[in-house]
C-alpha cells in the first residue's frame, strides 16, 4: 500500500518489518557492484578473435603499413563503417585511440588554452569565466572534466524528448559565458532518453551570445540497443551546417562498450575546421593513432552490417538483466508508491528516483550491507543533487543471480530510508513549537511552495525541487525558472511566475540579494 495511507502506527510497525529485512541482508555478507556501466565478462568474450588479429597481415585495404607512423585521421576503411553508423561523412570524422573521455578533455583543455575555431581568445582568458549546461540527471565523467578545469556548470532538466530547450535557448541568447554543454544524445546516461529530431534542429540552430559556444555531443550509445532495432541517427552535423553553425557540434564516440572496454578506439566527428583545428594541437602530444589495433577493430567488424550483429549478441545478454531489474523494482517499490525508474530501449543504465531526501541514506544502507552503487548524487554537477532522490543503477556486471540480490537489497534499502525518514518527519512535526509566530508563516509558505514533495522542510529548498520534479514532465513549468547556477557562489535559482519577464541584473545586484535572502532565510 501507499505510504501516504498509512498511520504513524502503521508505518512504524512496517519500518520495524524493513529493519528485520535489512538484518537478513547484514548476515549474507554480500560483495555486489552495481557502480559503472561495464561490460560482463561473457559480453568481453564475444569480441575474443580480437586477440588473434591482425596475424602478420599488418597492412590495411590502402596498403598503409600500420606498424609505422603517420595517419593522424585513422585508417580510412574503419573511419567508413562508423560513419555509416553515427550518419556522419567520412572526411568528417576522424578515428583515435582507445578512450573518447580523453578526446573530450583534450577537446576542452585545448579550448581552454588557445579557444576554438570561432573564439575571440582562449577561454581561460574570458572575463567572466566559463560555465558549460549540464542537463541532468547525467553522466558524472563529463562533469568531471568542467569541475576540474573550473568550469562553472548550470544544470538543466531533463524531459522526455531531450533538455528543456526552452530553458537552454533563454540562458545561452544573454551569457556569452556560456561555451559549452554536455550531451548524450541517444540512449542517455543514466535516464535513456533520446533526443528527438527537434531537440537536435534547436540546439543547433539557437542563437548564442557566444560565437564560439560548442555542443559535446557524446553518442556513446549510438548502436547499444535493447531491443531488436537501432535508433535512427539525426545528422546533427548535417543540421548544424544548414543552420548556419556548421562549428558548433563535437561529435564523439568509442567501442569501449561493444569490444574491450580498454582496447578499443574512439571516434572524434566536426566540420573539417573543427578536424583541423582538433589535430593541429593534438599532433604535438601524439604522431598519431594505435592503427594497428584500427586494423584488428575493420577486420574484425567487416562493414557496417557486422557491428549491427555484434551488437544483438550483447542484446541478448542485456536485455534479459534490464527486464529483471524493472522486475524486481516493481515487486518490491511500486505499491509504497515511494520510487520511479526508467525502462530505457537502450543504452547500459537505469535511472532510479527514490523518496526525495532519501537516496544518501539509501546508498550508504547498501553499501553497510555488501552492494556498491554509484555515489548518490553523481549525476549531477559537484555530485549535489537538490533533492537527493537519484540512484543509477548499472545492471551490464553482475551475474543474473547477483543482479536479483543486489538491486532485491537495494529496494529493501530504499524502503528502509524511506520510512525510516518519514518516522522521522512525524516526530519533527509532532514536535512543540518554539518559533513564535513566525512558524505558520514559514509553513504555510512550505505548503503553498513544497505541495507536492511533503519529505521536505525547506521551503526555500522545496520550491526548486518541486520544479525539478515536474519539469521531467510539464516542459511549462520548467519554464518558470530562471537562474544563473546552482554554485554556492553565484546567483541562486529565482522564482519567477509564469507570464513574468526574466530579467537579468548585475554583480553587485546578485550580491546584495543574496546577502538579503541569507538574513531573511536565517531569520524563518
Amino acid at each position: 500500500m501507499s505510504f501516504d495511507s498509512l498511520s504513524p502506527q502503521e508505518l512504524a510497525a512496517l519500518h520495524a518489518r524493513h529493519q528485520q529485512d535489512y538484518a537478513a541482508l547484514q548476515g549474507m555478507k554480500l560483495a555486489l557492484d552495481l557502480t559503472r556501466g561495464k561490460p560482463s565478462a561473457e559480453q568481453l568474450d564475444l569480441s575474443n578473435q580480437l586477440l588473434s588479429l591482425p596475424g602478420d597481415d599488418y597492412r590495411d585495404p590502402e596498403g598503409t603499413d600500420t606498424r609505422n607512423y603517420g595517419g593522424q585521421h585513422g585508417l580510412p576503411g574503419l573511419r567508413a563503417i562508423f560513419a555509416e553508423l553515427l550518419g556522419i561523412a567520412v572526411p568528417n570524422l576522424i578515428a583515435g585511440n582507445n578512450s573518447s573521455l580523453e578526446l573530450m578533455h583534450d577537446i576542452v583543455a585545448f579550448s581552454m588554452l588557445y579557444g576554438g575555431v570561432d573564439s575571440p581568445r582562449p577561454w581561460i582568458q574570458e572575463q567572466d569565466g566559463i560555465k558549460f549546461l549540464c542537463p541532468v540527471p547525467g553522466y558524472d565523467r563529463h562533469f568531471a572534466i568542467t569541475e576540474t578545469m573550473g568550469i562553472e556548470m548550470i544544470p538543466i532538466p531533463m524531459l522526455q524528448d531531450g533538455p528543456d530547450v526552452d530553458l537552454i535557448e533563454e540562458l545561452v541568447a544573454v551569457d556569452p559565458a556560456i561555451k559549452g554543454m554536455w550531451t548524450v544524445p541517444v540512449f542517455g546516461n543514466p535516464s535513456g532518453v533520446t533526443y528527438s529530431w527537434e531537440t537536435v534542429r534547436r540546439l543547433v540552430q539557437m542563437r548564442t551570445a557566444a560565437p564560439d559556444f560548442r555542443l559535446f555531443w557524446d553518442n556513446a550509445y549510438a548502436v547499444h540497443t535493447l531491443t531488436l532495432d537501432f535508433p535512427r541517427q539525426v545528422d546533427v552535423l548535417g543540421l548544424a551546417a544548414k543552420a548556419g553553425n556548421p562549428n558548433r557540434p563535437y561529435v564523439f564516440a568509442s567501442t569501449s562498450k561493444i569490444t574491450f572496454a580498454g582496447g578499443g578506439v574512439s571516434f572524434f566527428g566536426g566540420s573539417l575546421g573543427n578536424i583541423a583545428w582538433y589535430l593541429q594541437y593534438a599532433g604535438k602530444k601524439s604522431i598519431g593513432p594505435d592503427k594497428v589495433n584500427q586494423l584488428r577493430h575493420l577486420r574484425f567488424f567487416g562493414d557496417a552490417d557486422g557491428v549491427r550483429l555484434h551488437m544483438l549478441r550483447h542484446q541478448q545478454i542485456l536485455a534479459p538483466k534490464f527486464a529483471l531489474v524493472a522486475e524486481v523494482l516493481d515487486q518490491r517499490l511500486s505499491e509504497s508508491k515511494i520510487a520511479s525508474w526508467t525502462e530505457p530501449k537502450g543504452g547500459y543504465f537505469i535511472s532510479l528516483d527514490v523518496l526525495p531526501g532519501t537516496a544518501r541514506r539509501t546508498v550508504a544502507l547498501a553499501k553497510d550491507v555488501g552492494i556498491a552503487v554509484t555515489e548518490a548524487g553523481a549525476s549531477f554537477p559537484y555530485r549535489k543533487d537538490p533533492d537527493d532522490k537519484n540512484i543509477r543503477i548499472a545492471p551490464s556486471f553482475p551475474s543474473v543471480p547477483d543482479l536479483r540480490n543486489a538491486v532485491d537489497g537495494l529496494a529493501t534499502c530504499a524502503l528502509l530510508a524511506a520510512t525510516e525518514t518519514l518516522l522521522n518527519q512525524g516526530l519533527a512535526s509532532s514536535a512543540p513549537n518554539v518559533r513564535g509566530e513566525r512558524e505558520p508563516a514559514r509553513r504555510n509558505h512550505a505548503e503553498r511552495s513544497h505541495s507536492t514533495l511533503r519529505t521536505h522542510s525547506s521551503p526555500r529548498v522545496g520550491s526548486l525541487l518541486t520544479w525539478l520534479s515536474t519539469a521531467s514532465t510539464d516542459r511549462q513549468a520548467s519554464r518558470r525558472w530562471w537562474g544563473r547556477s546552482t554554485s554556492p557562489r553565484r546567483c541562486r535559482w529565482r522564482w519567477m511566475p509564469a507570464g513574468s519577464t526574466t530579467r537579468t541584473c548585475s554583480l553587485g545586484r546578485v550580491a546584495a540579494e543574496r546577502r538579503r535572502q541569507r538574513v531573511s532565510w536565517r531569520g524563518r
